[in-house]
């Protein structure tokens, strides 16, 4: 693979997840173009910069040990990279703080470099938390492949940063460079709250949880199908989202014990505070992780899955086929995997793979719902 160079570092970087001969790379123009303009204004060591969204940690870990860098986003998997990339490129695995979106900053920021998220309300909120933590003459640039760069990207921070500059184009990749202007105090639209009338919950979503204006339609359709009579059972919903199918399920099996788990940050805290909503100081298990990565062996009786088909702007089943995976090494024999997934994915041949018995509970004309058994 090859290496990113920039005049802050060269080095070589993996993405997370890693996959055998990954035809991806973990960094592309755009970071080599704010690592660039970055540069041409010869930062001093004492600069505080605040990277935000950094997917794979090539932006901190080039300007580790140049600036005083602060990393920020809303991935777990993006947190591992950084500190995979940071020790793989020889220097120590915590030289960069990272903050998780569920947490806040401390300013000021001279420079806030920002890779443009695929969910704009997740920069929005961003640039709303930057009031007031940016310094005098400070400077916030935002980059993306172009493709990926939808003008209500700099309209957003206009509206909240000051007068926004667009870059020329380079290697297919633009910056927005926004400098600091007068503006009112705005007040963040997030989180926010929809409600279900089956199960009757009130469900609050901060910015960056999927579908968080309403319920899915695959969740829609799984939700009446979700097993009863479980008992003590074990039963974890793996990419939590804002924990509607955990709570749903804890709703009508009393006695299990339950693990919530996402690699986002935001979807964990919604998690956390609808289950509190819902079901009070009844115990759970609710964090931030790999998927089951760091889940015991053949611990678990039931898992509960909605998978993803993409990873920021990458569509594919990698992600998917990994949390089945995951979820065959942490049940027990006997255990079950419980999926919603559309028809065309074909999740009945894959799953046929890892479980001895799949069969179908449900279907709608969009999506099949699975039992898949171990």
């Amino acid at each position: 693979m090859p290496l990113l160079t920039s005049p802050f570092a060269e080095l070589d970087l993996i993405r997370q997840p890693e996959q055998n001969n990954d035809p991806l790379q973990a960094f592309d123009a755009a970071d080599e173009y704010l690592l660039s303009h970055l540069a041409a204004q010869a930062p001093q060591t004492t600069c505080r910069v605040l990277i935000l969204n950094d997917s794979f940690g090539a932006l901190a870990a080039s300007l580790a040990g140049h600036v005083q860098v602060t990393s920020s986003g809303d991935s777990h998997l993006a947190h591992l990279a950084l500190e995979k990339n940071l020790a793989r490129n020889g220097k120590p695995y915590d030289a960069v703080p990272f903050i998780p979106s569920s947490e806040h900053w401390q300013g000021p920021f001279d420079r806030v470099l920002i890779r443009v998220p695929k969910t704009l309300a997740l920069l929005e909120e961003q640039l709303i938390r930057l009031q007031g933590k940016l310094a005098p003459g400070a400077e916030v640039i935002a980059g993306a492949m172009i493709k990926h760069l939808p003008r209500a990207a700099g309209d957003l921070m206009e509206q909240y940063i000051g007068p926004v500059q667009a870059s020329l184009a380079q290697k297919k990749a633009r910056l927005l460079i926004a400098t600091v202007g007068e503006r009112p105090v705005a007040t963040s639209p997030y989180p926010t709250r929809y409600r279900l009338d089956s199960p009757a919950l009130e469900l609050v979503n901060h910015a960056n949880v999927f579908c968080r204006e309403g319920l899915d339609i695959g969740t829609r359709a799984f939700l009446p199908h979700l097993p009863r009579n479980l008992g003590s059972a074990r039963v974890a919903d793996l990419g939590c989202g804002n924990g509607v199918l955990a709570i749903a399920s804890a709703q009508v099996n009393p006695d299990a014990h339950y693990t919530l788990v996402d690699e986002s940050y935001m979807a964990v805290q919604s998690a956390r505070e609808n289950w509190r909503a819902a079901l009070g100081d009844r115990a759970a298990d609710i964090h931030a992780d790999d998927g089951l990565a760091g889940q015991q062996k053949q611990s678990l009786d039931v898992v509960l899955c909605n998978p993803p088909f993409h990873q920021q702007q990458v569509v594919g089943d990698f992600l998917a086929w990994r949390m089945f995976q995951q979820a065959r090494e942490a049940l027990v024999v006997g255990g079950a995997l419980y999926i919603v997934g559309n028809r065309h994915l074909g999740y009945h041949s894959k799953l046929s793979r890892l479980f001895r018995g799949v069969e179908q509970v449900a279907a709608t004309p969009k999506f099949v719902v699975l039992k898949a058994r171990k």
